[in-house]
């Protein structure tokens, strides 16, 4: 090769590499680009949700809703409202009857309860959740206030006069309109708008001595500081942590008290049959003859109440304003489930029988191998009485089947329920079935650092449709149960603009000691899932008016959406969702623990349940007839229903069920009821594929969106596409056999 060759040679070389590294340099030019591009989306994707979070920020606090009021806020918020109040009261009332409108009389009612309602709310709910005693005091003195200030609202002649006034004309806006027109003046007539001044008196008189009554009552109950002594073998089965936490008496037996955390774990777990007679007797007997008296008395002054109204019996006028209707159709329901479930009850009792007879053979056979002089009649006086299966065994038989039947751990199953990943899982959820999204808004102004403030949106057109708190953790002075309160309904203005609904949703979960992951029980999970459903009911309500707004609907229908979310809880698909070993959370609830835990739903539901309906029947027949003998009424009442299992002696039924006294008298099938339409509605729309968005969005715009604006039996009968009915509900009972 010659110079000239090796030197044209060298140059093409060069050529090549400086190509080569040419397009090295345009690669890492390009790479560079492409972090450069990244880098600017994320800082544009954080200033996006930093600016959206702001805005969240700024519509929640433009919500009426209040928190983190002072004591003397909260107290002159109070006498603000009062004074609003009546100044909008006392216009109306000004307003000649015949020059009586819409525009003058309905709307601007309908506008002040919709303005007034999240400030009424912002005043109360501090109560409940504050970390101040002081707030809490000066809430609860809020409350005292406002509650005596609506209800001598409610009492207003002239404003009733002027809302009649219109009615007779019928000049109704719309249907929905109409109908809150016509509940305006059932309201006001319920409480005695439309009688005499004279028999309005003697409903005031009847209202007072039946508060008094009631007082007493429970007053009674809750002053009884009565115990039962007992030494540790007379208490065998006991879990140690739960004998540790009792206190002792000085020659150191166990003090058993007859609050009902002590009685129901006697009823559970202890092994002695004679101590679990001793404790269910003096347990149903609180309070004995004083209790029983008031009750009847009670009874009668309600009837008289009641009649003054116009109905023939205090249940009929309980009843009126509920799906429920009339107490014959109440009847019908509880004695229709009733005996449906007979032959499936009778099964199950079977059940607990025998192994209670096997239990006292297998303890007698075991002794006699090393004890010969003890014989079987002296093995079941010693372990369990010489009774027979009696009311006082259904909780312990019942537990003892379903450990011996079921492979279900629930302390192992806790280890799978890290809250964080639960509240994920039922958010999507929620998002799947019903459409909802839910982004928490960081730096919102809460009450404490472990509330959590969400917008909730729609999924497909991302409209905002409300908020919600979640205060999920107990601590001292909160609300010891788990519910959802209101703060804001949702409402159409008197601007034609929506008032964006709050909902707060308060639970006890526990934080984890060691700073972990805060386990949940399924107990505790269930119970997450059914005040998401109440949330979910509140953000979707669509009513026009704030009366039928929110969780202001039919008192037999509110339950029907939280009973329906429970059902997610029991399904494999969900269970997976909101489940993680808490050490690793890629390892979800194993198909077994899930088969298990939906087949443990059914155990003994049947029997339960019957024992449900026996307390209802005997709510409304009390409330239903004159002069009832209480006593004498459960003595009969009880084995027809149970299947023959007596009631104990001197059993006092109110002592074990004082709801039938105060709260829900006449009332009290409410629960069963929405459980059986709310397994209706599962099974005919949602068995076959839990996650069905179709059947969701349908759900929460045919169901959940008209709130209290239209009947209830009509909105679930244009969703099922027939009336309710309870043949689903005894199916899955029946399911406790199979």
């Amino acid at each position: 090769m010659t110079e000239s060759e090796r030197n044209s040679e060298k140059m093409e070389k060069t050529k090549k590499n400086n190509n080569n590294n040419g397009g090295f340099l345009i690669a890492l030019t390009g790479t560079a680009a492409l972090l450069a591009i990244a880098a600017n989306l994320a800082i544009s994707a954080i200033k996006y949700r930093n600016k959206r979070n702001a805005k969240n920020i700024k519509d929640l606090a433009g919500s009426k809703v209040r928190v983190n009021l002072s004591a003397s806020q909260i107290l002159k918020l109070t006498e603000q409202i009062i004074a609003k109040s009546n100044e909008v009261y006392n216009t109306i009332a000004s307003i000649p009857l015949d020059k009586v409108t819409y525009t003058n009389v309905i709307s601007p009612i309908a506008e002040l309860q919709a303005q007034q309602f999240p400030l009424i709310q912002s005043c109360v709910f501090p109560k409940l959740v504050s970390t101040s005693e002081d707030v809490r005091k000066a809430s609860a003195e809020a409350e005292r206030r406002l509650d005596a200030h609506l209800d001598m609202c409610s009492k207003r002649e002239d404003i009733y006069i002027a809302v009649k006034a219109f009615a007779v004309k019928g000049e109704w806006v719309n249907a929905e309109a109409k109908r809150f027109v016509q509940t305006l003046m059932r309201d006001f007539e319920r409480n005695g708008l439309n009688l005499t001044a004279s028999k309005r008196e003697e409903l005031l008189r009847l209202r007072a001595q039946i508060d008094e009554l009631s007082f007493k009552y429970i007053q009674n109950l809750n002053d009884d500081s009565t115990f039962l002594l007992f030494n540790e073998a007379e208490l065998a089965g006991l879990p140690p942590e739960f004998l540790k936490g009792l206190d002792k008496s000085e020659n150191g037996k166990f003090k058993i008290s007859l609050r009902s955390h002590h009685v129901s774990a006697i009823l559970e777990f202890c092994k002695v049959g004679a101590t679990r007679r001793m404790v269910s007797g003096a347990y149903g007997s609180r309070c004995g003859e004083v209790n029983i008296s008031i009750l009847e008395n009670l009874v009668q002054q309600r009837h008289k109440y009641a009649r003054l109204l116009g109905f023939s019996n205090y249940a009929e006028y309980a009843v009126d304003a509920r799906m429920g209707k009339t107490p014959i159709k109440v009847f019908e329901f509880l004695e229709d489930i009733s005996s449906s479930l007979t032959d499936v009850a009778m099964k199950e009792l079977d059940t607990l029988k025998n192994l209670k007879v096997w239990s006292c053979l297998v303890v007698a056979f075991c002794l006699n191998l090393y004890i010969p002089h003890y014989n079987l009649l002296c093995i079941q006086k010693n372990e369990e009485g010489d009774f027979p299966f009696g009311i006082e065994d259904l909780l312990y038989y019942a537990k003892r089947v379903e450990e011996q039947s079921y492979d279900l751990d629930f302390g192992e199953l806790k280890q799978y329920l890290p809250i964080s990943l639960v509240l994920s899982g039922i958010f999507k959820i929620v998002q799947d079935l019903f459409g909802l999204r839910f982004e928490e808004i960081a730096g919102a102004d809460v009450w404490h650092c472990d509330v959590r403030a969400f917008s909730v949106f729609d999924l497909g057109s991302s409209e905002l449709l409300g908020y919600c708190y979640l205060d999920l953790f107990s601590r001292e002075g909160k609300y010891g149960h788990a519910c959802v309160v209101s703060l804001q309904n949702s409402a159409l203005t008197i601007s034609g603009g929506w008032q964006i609904p709050v909902a707060l949703l308060i639970s006890q979960c526990q934080k984890d000691a060691d700073s972990g992951p805060g386990l949940l029980r399924f107990s505790e999970v269930v119970s997450l899932f059914h005040e998401v459903g109440h949330v979910v009911q509140q953000i979707c309500n669509r009513a026009s008016f704030d009366r039928f707004s929110g969780l202001r609907v039919d008192p037999d229908f509110v339950e029907i959406p939280a009973q329906l979310l429970e059902n997610w809880c029991y399904e494999s698909y969900s269970l997976k969702l909101i489940s993680g070993f808490h050490q690793d959370i890629t390892r979800p609830i194993k198909d077994d623990m899930c088969k298990s835990i939906k087949k443990w739903r059914t155990s003994f539901s049947a029997l339960k349940l019957k024992q449900e309906i026996l307390y209802c029947l005997f709510d409304q027949i009390i409330h239903s007839a004159d002069n009832i003998d209480i006593q004498e009424l459960f003595k009969h009442l009880h084995p027809k229903v149970m299947l023959g299992l007596l009631a104990l002696e001197g059993a006092n039924p109110a002592s074990c069920f004082p709801s039938s006294v105060v709260g829900t008298e006449a009332a009290c099938y409410s629960r069963i009821w929405s459980e059986v339409f709310a397994a209706d509605i599962f099974t005919s729309k949602f068995c076959n594929d839990v996650s069905n968005q179709h059947v969701g969005m349908q759900f929460r715009n045919k169901v959940l969106a008209p709130g209290g604006g239209k009947d209830s039996i009509e909105v679930l009968t244009e969703f099922l596409g027939r009336e309710p009915s309870i043949q689903a509900f005894i199916q899955n009972k029946s399911k406790s056999l199979l």
